[in-house]
């Protein structure tokens, strides 16, 4: 049995001025989590605002503890790279919770 780890990143960009800008910071955003990370990360929410966007990102373990420590690691990073605002839920589950 694994495990998934499922992450909703509320992301704030008070000094970006433009949709343009916006799509720009996510795609680096979006690669880095998916390269450092393994994360397989969505766009969500928010498509149309340029000063706010909503991510869902997924990791998985094969033991709870291992992609617990992953989220771990994703929300550390995220609090570096945007100490103007982020804000993460989580929860994990079990392969077998979530093909119930």
């Amino acid at each position: 049995m694994g495990y998934a780890a499922i992450l909703e990143i509320h992301l704030h960009f008070p000094d970006n001025g433009s949709l343009k800008g916006k799509r720009k910071e996510l795609q680096s955003v979006k690669a880095q989590l998916h390269q450092r990370f393994g994360a397989t990360v969505a766009e969500t929410d928010h498509h149309e605002l340029w000063q706010r966007a909503t991510l869902t990102a997924a990791v998985v373990g094969r033991h709870a503890a291992d992609a617990a420590a992953a989220a771990d690691r994703i929300e550390r990073w995220l609090d570096g790279h945007f100490p103007q605002g982020v804000r993460v839920e989580r929860a994990l589950m079990s392969t077998r919770e979530a093909l119930d």
